[in-house]
C-alpha cells in the first residue's frame, strides 16, 4: 500500500478531536511530501538536525513536533519553528527551553513526559516527581513555555491489557493535575499517547495525539 493509503487507514481509526502526528524520523523528504500531498500537516521528528533540514525544504504550513529525547545544546536550532515539544522530562529541561525561547522571542508549547512503562529504556517524570515539580510552583514563572499536557509511552509488550492499564493511569494522572494545577488553563488539553502498535488502545483511553510512523511510512530507513 502507498503512504497515502496507509495514512487514510490510520485517519479512519481516529475519532474527532484526536490528531495524528506522522512520525517521519529517518524517512526521506520524498516520503513526507507524499504524506503532505495526502493532506497530512503534522509531522514528528526525534533528531533536531534532521528536523531542521526537513523544515527548510517542506511547505511553510507544516506543524513540526519534536518527539525525541531533547539535548539542551540542540534546543536553539529548532526554536524558530517548532510547534510542540512532546518530551519534557525534567524541570531543568523546561527551564532551558524557556531561557532559549525568551532569546528567540517565542512561547513554546510543551508536554511533560511521564514514565509509565515497566521497562528501563523510557525517559520521563514519575507521577510523584511531576506532582512535586508542579506543586513547587516555580514553573509558573517560566513565561516563554506553555505546558499544554502530558505525554507517555506504554511498555513494549503484546499484552494489550497492560498497555491499556498504563494509558489509563496516565489519563487519570492528567485529570488529577489538570484539576489541581491547570484548572484555569484551557491550553492544558493534550494527552500524547499511542504509537503504530498501540494507538487504538491509546485512543480508547483518552489520547488526543497519536504518534504513528511505521504504519504510515513503513519500517525506518537508517
Amino acid at each position: 500500500m502507498s503512504i497515502a493509503e496507509n495514512l487514510k487507514g490510520v485517519q479512519q481509526d481516529l475519532p474527532e478531536g484526536v490528531r495524528l502526528v506522522a512520525v517521519s524520523k529517518f524517512h526521506p523528504v520524498e516520503a513526507l511530501n507524499e504524506a503532505y500531498a495526502a493532506g497530512q500537516r503534522v509531522f514528528g521528528e526525534s533528531r533536531v538536525q534532521e528536523m531542521c533540514a526537513k523544515q527548510e525544504v517542506m511547505p511553510a504550513d507544516v506543524e513540526w513536533h519534536f518527539i525525541g529525547h531533547l539535548q539542551t545544546n540542540k534546543i536553539k536550532y529548532m526554536l524558530p519553528f517548532v510547534s510542540l515539544i512532546h518530551g519534557i522530562d525534567s524541570y531543568r529541561l523546561l527551564e532551558e527551553v524557556n531561557k532559549q525561547a525568551a532569546r528567540a522571542g517565542r512561547v513554546i508549547n510543551c508536554l511533560l513526559q511521564l514514565y509509565i512503562a515497566q521497562e528501563e529504556t523510557k525517559f520521563g517524570f514519575s507521577p510523584e516527581e511531576c506532582r512535586s515539580m508542579l506543586a513547587a510552583g516555580e514553573w509558573r514563572n517560566l513565561t516563554n513555555v506553555r505546558v499544554c499536557g502530558l505525554m507517555g509511552m506504554a511498555s513494549n509488550t503484546d499484552n494489550g491489557e497492560q498497555i491499556s492499564r498504563e494509558f489509563r493511569s496516565l489519563h487519570g494522572f492528567f485529570n488529577e493535575v489538570k484539576a489541581e494545577f491547570f484548572a484555569e488553563c484551557p491550553e492544558f488539553k493534550e494527552l500524547s499517547m499511542g504509537m503504530s502498535h498501540d494507538y487504538r488502545l491509546a485512543v480508547a483511553e483518552g489520547s488526543t495525539l497519536v504518534r504513528v510512523g511505521s504504519r504510515i511510512f513503513g519500517e525506518r530507513v537508517y
